[in-house]
C-alpha cells in the first residue's frame, strides 16, 4: 500500500488507449505517468486490463509501490480480452456503471492518447464540469501533439461561439506528465455554464426593469414638451 499523498489528489483517473499506438513515445509516456503517480502517492483509477496504454501506465505504477484501481465491466473481464490486472480491481455490470465508478473515484481526470473510447470519456468529464456537476480538473496529456487537432476544433468552436471561453478554460494541456499534474494541482474551476446563464438572466431582468421603470421621468419630459 502506497503512502498517503500530500497533495491536493488522492487518486487521479487516466483514460487511454487500449493499444499502444504507432510511436513509441506513447508508450513512453504512459509509463512515466504511472511513474509520476506512484512518486506523488497518487492512486491511479483506470479501465482495468493490461493492455496496450492502459496497462503500461498501471503497470508502472504498480511496480513503483503505487495504488491501482482498475474498474473492468464483466464483458470485459475475461483475460483473453483484457489481460490481467495489477491492484485491485473492481468489476461492473456494463460501461455505463464503469464510467460513474471511475468517475466517483477520481479527483482529477487525464487523457492520454487513445481513441473513441477515451475521446468519449474526455469529453463527458469537460461537459459535467460546463453544466457544474463537478469541479474535478480535467487535463489532457498531449504527448507528440497528439491532441493538436482536437484543442484546435475546440478553438473554432469558441469562434464560431459554440463553445464559452471560460468552458474552454476547463481543459487543461501538459506535454509531461509532471508539467500536466502540476498544472491540474493549481487548476480552480470557472462558473459553470448553468451559474452563467442564471447570472445572465438576472441581469438582463434588471436591465428590462431599469428601461422601463424610469420613475415617470420620461413620460413627464414627454408630457412637458406637448403641452408646451
Amino acid at each position: 500500500m502506497s503512502p498517503q499523498s500530500s497533495g491536493p489528489f488522492a487518486s487521479v483517473c487516466v483514460y487511454c488507449g487500449s493499444s499502444t499506438g504507432t510511436k513509441p513515445e506513447f508508450l513512453n509516456a504512459a509509463v512515466a505517468l504511472g511513474a509520476s503517480l506512484a512518486a506523488r502517492s497518487i492512486r491511479l483509477v483506470y479501465g482495468g486490463g493490461s493492455v496496450g496504454l492502459m496497462g503500461a501506465v498501471s503497470t508502472s505504477a504498480h511496480a513503483r509501490g503505487g495504488s491501482v484501481l482498475g474498474v473492468i465491466p464483466t464483458a470485459l473481464e475475461p483475460v483473453e480480452v483484457s489481460g490481467g490486472s495489477v491492484g485491485e480491481v473492481m468489476v461492473v455490470r456494463d460501461m455505463h456503471e464503469r464510467k460513474a465508478a471511475m468517475a466517483s473515484a477520481a479527483d482529477a481526470f487525464v487523457a492520454m492518447p487513445g481513441g473513441f473510447g477515451t475521446l468519449e470519456e474526455l469529453l463527458e468529464m469537460i461537459t459535467w464540469q460546463q453544466l457544474g456537476y463537478h469541479k474535478k480538473p480535467v487535463g489532457v496529456l498531449n504527448v507528440g501533439g497528439y491532441f493538436d487537432p482536437l484543442l484546435e476544433f475546440f478553438d473554432r468552436s469558441v469562434e464560431c461561439g459554440f463553445i464559452r471561453k471560460e468552458a474552454r478554460a476547463i481543459v487543461v494541456v501538459g506535454a509531461t506528465p509532471d508539467e500536466l499534474l502540476e498544472k491540474l494541482e493549481k487548476y480552480v474551476a470557472p462558473t459553470s455554464l448553468i451559474e452563467s446563464l442564471a447570472k445572465e438572466k438576472k441581469e438582463r431582468g434588471s436591465e428590462n426593469v431599469l428601461e422601463h421603470d424610469d420613475g415617470g421621468l420620461l413620460g413627464g419630459e414627454k408630457r412637458s414638451e406637448e403641452e408646451s
